[in-house]
């Protein structure tokens, strides 16, 4: 740019400065104000005239004005305007026409020729004069600015294709400008937003700086302009996929109007689930509702969401069985038939259970207690379910509550919810199709909670006989009369089961079996089942008594009987692929199984009866314990060494074991003399006393008799003595020497006859509890009654020395 003298820096002045010219443009010009923002060369804008004096101004100077834009916050109402509310670059225009704007306004449109800068502003009484340089471009890198120009122009012809809103004008526009300073002038003039920013890129004389910013600009714009083009996309696809699917139907419609076959669904659905509501024998509530809903389908297009919403609820309104019940009645004799065909012993078991069917036949609305059968695992809990379905003439339907933490597998779930159902006893309701199915409730002791809920409280309301008449499940959200179903539960352990569950329910006690008891099951049931299950006949497979027995003695270790019918499955697999491999598989020759040659089909015995021997040995005895799958027999062993009087534990004892051990030592210490032990062996010696499989925990007061007598048989005279053979105890200690009574009798019981015991040592205030006990278990045994320790050492060691 081509200057006559140097200027002073930007300020104010009253001084009428010199007109000059450069490059045909004045140095001296009148300012005009864009209050929208700055103004860009090449381009036409509207600027308005504050007032008369302006627009006088504007007639009487030469073509050529200043155009600069407010600052940012500043709004200019009057003239003349303040130097310091106006941007000191803006451009230098030619006054093209005049022009008022829709308010009435008065303006002018300018032609934006050229970027400009003041250098001073001279004040007059009508607008501002200003003295102004035009500055050029700086180009540092050619290279680089010329990249940048070829990006720019790229972006923004592939954003001119993405935007429908863009003529397509400008993308000839764009080809033809070579000039990189006004490709950015008119993308900041058409795409900035930000007046600050537009002032910036007007106020930079840095091409390759301005380059930079129109290409941040260009590339937003893009990005936003790609999103907003792949959502028009998804949308478009699911509309036009929407019209297709309502075109095609309404062909389908009008090929089944040709053909004289037209159905409307709306129409079809309400007459089938107006005849399944008048079948279903609703009360008047329910009813209501169902026709209700039916209603309100109705207002709906098929295509609609809540449509299906509302007709999956119909189709379980009118599919549960509000009306329907089972026709068998309940024949007492039958009942006792059907128990003892499926089940072999449990007598009592089955007396209560025909007992409870003998009430409910003479007091049908009988609102009585659920029962719960507890008892190990295998001894046929579940299966007297189904015996009693059998034996009543009603459906069958058992649910699973093991693990099970959410309540709304009881309740069902809300139909706000998506994929909301009922919960599992309406479900099983109208799975069997009647109102009074025998429903077990199996694992009751297995319930979890979490921050789901908890299963057990939405139970309490199905077991009680005084609240389920009127059961709501959540998605039904109406009275289900429950009162007719009869719930059995199920449980291993009672003490598990929650107390508001405990209380609603009446426990009946299921022991384990003996080994007799085990043999004839394993041949009147398991057998039959699993030659039936393999494909085999009793003229292919025959296992004599002896070797029944041997599976019971020599290969399973349980109360129930599934491992046995795991044994029994064994064999026959060995026998089923031996009679495969034949020729003419139906030509093969019986196998027999025997005691002797068990072994070729399951190979060493697992399990060996060390009763007799464990016991020949001074300081060990046999305890009785009880545990969740039934009593098992418990060997305590005592040993000395030389030391200075401490006691050692291990065995992973529980607290209460070890304090039995802690109170057994003071007994015996406190009396030495009447038992005729040196008082030497306590401080000489150090005791440890062990209970075997060291890695399952132990724990209970019942063992109390048991370390006494292990103590006892150890120091006995200062000798030590060994225990009778056979002999099983148990019962807890005090430290004055009395036999407290404990639990658990008949399964430890039951666990000292399947283990070979032939003398049981029990508290005296436990021999009511012997009575209850089945003769067939108690046959063979020989009970002894203890009050006092004594009575139990003299039954275990020996009598006690004067």
């Amino acid at each position: 740019m081509a200057t006559d003298q140097e200027e002073p820096g930007p300020g104010e002045t009253s001084e009428i400065l010199p007109a000059r010219l450069v490059d045909g443009l004045p140095t001296t010009l009148h300012i005009l104000v864009s209050p929208v923002g700055p103004v860009f060369p090449g381009m036409v804008s509207p600027i308005p005239l504050l007032d008369a004096r302006m627009e006088k101004a504007v007639e009487e100077s030469p073509p050529f004005v200043g155009v600069l834009a407010t600052r940012a916050g500043v709004e200019v109402t009057d003239v003349p305007v303040e130097p310091r509310a106006l941007y000191e670059v803006g451009c230098v225009a030619r006054s093209v026409q005049r022009m008022r704007f829709p308010d009435g306004r008065p303006g002018v449109a300018v032609m934006c020729v050229r970027r400009m800068r003041v250098l001073r502003f001279v004040k007059t009484d009508a607008v501002l004069l200003a003295q102004v340089e035009y500055p050029e471009d700086v180009v540092q890198d050619p290279l680089e600015q010329e990249a940048l120009f070829r990006r720019l122009r790229l972006s923004f012809k592939e954003l001119i294709a993405l935007s429908p809103d863009i003529p397509d004008e400008v993308e000839r526009m764009v080809e033809e400008v070579d000039e990189p300073g006004r490709l950015v002038d008119f993308i900041a003039a058409n795409l900035g937003k930000d007046p600050e920013v537009k002032q910036g890129i007007l106020s930079s004389f840095e091409l390759e700086g301005r380059l930079r910013t129109a290409l941040l600009l260009v590339e937003k714009e893009l990005d936003l302009a790609r999103l907003g083009a792949k959502l028009q996309e998804e949308i478009r696809s699911k509309i036009e996929s929407r019209q297709r699917e309502h075109f095609l139907r309404e062909q389908i419609k009008a090929i089944r109007r040709e053909l004289g076959e037209e159905v409307d669904q709306h129409e079809l659905d309400r007459q089938s689930f107006l005849e399944k509501i008048e079948a279903a024998g609703m009360p008047g509530e329910a009813e209501k509702r169902a026709r209700r809903e039916l209603d309100r389908m109705g207002l709906l297009p098929t295509e609609a969401a809540e449509y299906h919403v509302i007709r999956n609820y119909l189709d379980w309104l009118v599919e549960l069985p509000w009306s329907r019940l089972s026709t068998g009645e309940v024949d007492v004799g039958r009942a006792a038939r059907v128990l003892d065909e499926d089940h072999h012993g449990l007598r009592e078991v089955k007396e209560r259970i025909v007992e409870f069917l003998a009430v409910r036949k003479l007091k049908p609305d009988q609102q009585g207690a659920i029962l719960c059968l507890v008892g190990p695992p295998g001894v046929g809990k579940t299966s007297l379910g189904r015996s009693v379905a059998r034996a009543t003439g009603r459906e069958f339907h058992r649910v699973s509550l093991g693990g099970m933490r959410d309540e709304a597998e009881i309740k069902g779930h809300r139909r706000t919810y998506v994929g909301a159902m009922p919960g599992k006893i309406i479900q099983g309701l109208r799975r069997v199709g009647t109102r009074n199915p025998v429903f077990m409730l199996d694992e009751l002791d297995k319930l979890s909670s979490d921050w789901r809920g908890d299963p057990s409280s939405a139970l309490l309301e199905v077991l009680d006989p005084a609240q389920n008449s009127a059961f709501e499940d959540l998605y039904i959200d109406l009275p289900f009369d429950l009162s007719q179903v009869m719930f059995i539960a199920t449980a291993n352990v009672s003490a598990q089961i929650p107390a508001p569950l405990r209380d609603r329910t009446e426990m009946i006690e299921l022991s384990g079996y003996i080994p007799q008891e085990k043999v004839a099951i394993g041949r009147r049931y398991l057998l039959p089942r699993q030659l039936e299950a393999h494909g085999l006949t009793t003229r292919q497979l025959r296992i004599e008594s002896s070797a029944m027995t041997a599976m019971v003695d020599r290969y399973t270790r349980e109360a129930g009987v599934r491992e046995l019918e795991r044994t029994i499955g064994k064999v026959c697999r060995k026998v089923a692929a031996r009679v495969a491999a034949e020729a003419d598989p139906g030509r093969a020759g019986q196998v027999t199984v025997t005691s002797e040659n068990l072994t070729d089909y399951l190979g060493p015995r697992r399990y060996f009866a060390e009763l007799v021997e464990r016991v020949r040995t001074p300081g060990v005895v046999v305890g009785l314990a009880w545990t969740p799958y039934g009593g098992e027999i418990l060997f305590i062993e005592a040993t000395a060494m030389p030391g200075k009087g401490s006691l050692q534990l291990t065995g992973k004892l529980g607290d209460v074991m070890s304090e039995s051990v802690r109170i057994a030592h003071s007994l015996i210490r406190s009396r030495a003399d009447r038992f005729r032990i040196p008082e030497k062996l306590f401080r000489e010696r150090d005791l440890h006393l062990h209970v075997p499989s060291g890695a399952v925990p132990k724990d209970g007061p019942s063992a109390g008799v048991a370390m006494v007598c292990a103590l006892l048989s150890l120091l006995w005279r200062g000798k030590g003595k060994a225990a009778r053979a056979r002999v099983a105890m148990t019962g807890e200690i005090t430290l004055r020497g009395a036999v407290l009574p404990v639990g658990g009798i008949k399964e430890k019981v039951i666990g000292a006859k399947r283990a070979g015991v032939k003398t049981v040592v029990l508290p005296r205030q436990n021999e009511p509890d012997v009575q209850e006990i089945p003769a067939e278990v108690l046959r063979g045994l020989r009970f002894v009654y203890a009050a006092e320790i004594e009575e139990a050492v003299e039954a275990v060691i020996g009598p006690i020395p004067d």
